[in-house]
């Protein structure tokens, strides 16, 4: 149980008075202390929707207990370290985190939007200060808990549970002036029985971004969804998203060709199995007619548990740790391209929070770049080498 300190009185958040806790301390603007260590940690205290919360600081997240709730891995193990502060920006005084994208949210009738997310960039910093697609996805998957897995999430994550989260994640950020939330449509789980329903609630979402039949340019969408399948459009192609099977999302041949050559990998390691998952987030203009037409698109793999993974070596180490009831957070690789190096996983059941390292690259720049990034983190090290034919022996449990 998460305890916190609140001047000289201590409450978990099941105590009857915790809410008129926070709200002192909010009014006061004072410091709360979550007591996971012996000295504690400071939290802050938001309002959001006549609620008080409380949240963790930014940057504290690797100083919490690796059993707190509130505890986060050093941000240098993940992609979220190279762009924390920059690209993302929180205000524990609001509560509220504001994204810098590198993307467009509208588009100029007739112009094309280069795809950001369509080659990888050779420089490990040079997005730093801007989300690209996929950044933004990670974002929202890490803020919703996603990347956390424990044994008791097991058979707790059906689509509607990843949508209420993603959608509270998105409420809380800003991108460009506006909500994230009213601009990001994620589909409610697909119901026969409420199809009218969910199609209304659909119709008046994209209402405001529908193009004028004037011209003129338009403000674009971000779409979170799971991918059903692919097939050919009339003009160009589709793709159908699983829980709105009734209402594909259109794309032209050229961005269908630089998806399929980009996202190879994700689209091959998905058809060769159906436990895996293909999440797509893009960015989407209405027509005139109500027709949505996608403009910019990236993928992203995950387990049938909705934990992202890179490649066959992540998924056989995170189908280890969930058969063997592990605990963890999977690090994500938000702006980073493939040839960084980053923590595959971090153990929290561990005496001490324990790094894995998965070294797939046998070229002496790459295996350089993580005995680096080994050597300088403070957290116990695990190393699944290119020699290793199967997963080592995995750092044993707290008793």
């Amino acid at each position: 149980m998460q305890l916190f300190q609140f001047a000289k009185s201590t409450a978990s958040k099941d105590a009857d008075n915790f809410q008129e806790l926070l709200a002192s301390f909010h009014l006061s603007k004072q410091r709360p202390l979550c007591l996971c260590v012996q000295d504690g940690v400071p939290m802050y205290v938001a309002k959001a929707d006549g609620k008080f919360l409380i949240k963790r600081m930014p940057d504290t997240g690797a100083k919490h207990s690796p059993e707190c709730d509130s505890y986060e891995p050093p941000p240098e193990l993940s992609g979220i370290g190279q762009v924390m502060g920059n690209a993302i920006q929180e205000d524990p005084d609001s509560g509220m985190t504001a994204l810098k994208l590198d993307f467009s949210l509208s588009k100029a009738a007739g112009k094309r939007i280069p795809q950001g997310d369509g080659a990888e960039s050779d420089s490990v910093t040079s997005k730093g200060s801007r989300l690209t697609l996929r950044g933004t996805l990670h974002y929202l998957w890490e803020s919703a808990g996603f990347n956390k897995w424990s044994p008791r999430m097991a058979d707790k994550r059906p689509w509607y549970v990843i949508r209420k989260y993603l959608l509270e994640a998105a409420t809380k950020s800003t991108a460009k002036k506006s909500a994230l939330d009213e601009i990001l449509y994620i589909p409610e789980p697909f119901s026969s029985e409420h199809k009218h329903e969910i199609e209304q609630r659909r119709i008046a979402k994209f209402e405001p971004f529908r193009a004028k039949a004037t011209g003129g340019a338009r403000k674009l969408m971000m779409l979170i969804g799971e991918v059903k399948d692919f097939g050919d459009a009339r003009f160009g192609k589709k793709i159908i998203i699983k829980h709105a099977p009734d209402y594909p999302f259109y794309m032209d041949t050229d961005l269908f060709k630089a998806m399929s050559k980009r996202f190879a990998t994700e689209l091959e390691l998905w058809g060769a199995e159906n436990d895996r998952k293909l999440v797509a987030i893009a960015t989407f203009g209405i027509s005139a007619s109500g027709l949505a037409q996608i403009e910019e698109i990236s993928l992203t793999l995950t387990t049938d548990s909705w934990i992202p993974f890179e490649n066959l070596y992540e998924l056989e180490l995170i189908e280890r740790l969930i058969s063997e009831h592990r605990r963890f957070y999977k690090s994500l690789r938000y702006n980073l391209p493939t040839s960084a190096p980053l923590a595959s996983v971090v153990l929290t059941d561990t005496p001490k929070a324990t790094a894995l390292y998965i070294q797939t690259s046998s070229e002496a720049q790459d295996i350089e770049a993580m005995n680096n990034l080994i050597s300088e983190s403070d957290l116990p090290s695990w190393l699944w080498g290119l020699s290793d034919a199967d997963v080592p022996e995995l750092p044993g449990k707290m008793l």
